[in-house]
């Protein structure tokens, strides 16, 4: 099992170790398109929390190509699983998430994938074939564990049923360090963005429904404040009538997502809009432009740019990071050298 490190230490290192990462991933899905390992029913992806945001872009690309394939979260479906032909693919960074562990055992062991951080570990042992992202040492508010995670299922993602890894992930680590460093000069005003909220909403659509479940997750665990992440289309539905100046709303998108800025906005709300496309000046809009990608690697900087964001925000409200307030003893189980 590995340990963690601090979240300052886990982010300023995350570019160099995403870029070892990629390599390493994508020989180990090379070796499995090889093997035949990916082909077939498309998967389903089973995780908790960050592991289950961390397979929506993935899915959506996946669906994208004509290849079924979903996720759910382990926890909250009857077990067994019911039988398929569909591989599944149980996500946790660090291998010991009890629910995944019982949703893969729940399957036939031929159907078993894991994509873990931490081997060995409970899950990685579990599954009959295993993507580990190197044991990376994390911080404990996930940021490069989950990065990589979402690098990793990207790659399967593109390579299953005859597709390949896209080139895209080879710019990545560049375009997170530079991503860094301009949100890193803009600390001072993100933060402000959040002065004295009570609360925030975090939407996306498609691909990016992801980046918003897991900005608000991070939201809630770094820098304290209550967070709900929802679909576009679900926003409007009625979602968005509760919108106030008393939170902020972090829409991740274009078109329909600069429209539904505009419209917050003009109703006297502070509104983030986190972006690839150019879309201009935005009156009164906070924008964090991203470079320009594809669903996969885009989800990542999406995520790159919440990790900057909470960070700052919990700088300026004066809280520590690396404490939590609660601790479970029934969410992880132990890895197999804790028990030997």
């Amino acid at each position: 099992m590995i340990g963690y490190i601090p979240y300052a230490a886990a982010r300023s290192t995350q570019a160099d170790q995403l870029s070892v990462a990629a390599d390493r991933i994508a020989s180990l899905v090379e070796e499995w398109r090889g093997g035949g390992a990916l082909t077939g029913p498309g998967p389903l992806f089973v995780g908790i929390g960050a592991s289950l945001a961390a397979a929506c872009a993935p899915v959506w690309s996946l669906r994208k190509r004509g290849i079924d394939a979903w996720r759910l979260s382990a926890g909250d479906f009857p077990l067994p699983l019911p039988h398929s032909a569909h591989p599944v693919i149980g996500i946790s960074q660090s291998g010991r998430s009890t629910e995944t562990l019982a949703a893969l055992d729940s399957v036939a062991r031929d159907l078993r994938f894991a994509v873990v951080n931490s081997v060995p570990s409970p899950v990685s042992e579990a599954a009959a074939r295993t993507l580990g992202l190197g044991s990376i040492p994390d911080s404990y508010a996930s940021t490069i564990g989950f990065t990589a995670t979402v690098v990793a299922l990207g790659m399967i993602a593109d390579a299953w049923d005859g597709g390949a890894v896209d080139p895209a992930w080879r710019a990545l680590p560049e375009q997170v360090e530079r991503l860094d460093a301009t949100l890193g000069a803009r600390a001072e005003e993100l933060a402000a963005s959040f002065d004295d909220a009570l609360w925030a909403d975090f939407v996306g659509s498609g691909p990016s429904v992801g980046s918003a479940e897991a900005g608000a997750l991070l939201f809630r665990e770094v820098a304290r404040i209550p967070s709900s992440s929802l679909s576009t289309r679900t926003y409007l539905h009625g979602s968005m009538e509760s919108a106030s100046a008393t939170g902020v709303h972090v829409l991740f998108g274009s078109d329909r997502e600069v429209d539904v800025a505009r419209m917050l906005r003009e109703a006297g709300n502070r509104v983030i809009l986190v972006t690839g496309d150019d879309v201009g000046e935005l009156e009164g809009i906070v924008v964090i432009r991203l470079p320009k990608a594809p669903p996969g690697p885009r989800a990542v900087l999406e995520a790159v740019a919440m990790q900057s964001l909470v960070e700052a925000v919990a700088h300026a409200r004066s809280i520590d990071i690396e404490e939590f307030v609660f601790f479970h003893d029934d969410t992880k189980v132990g890895s197999a050298e804790e028990s030997r």
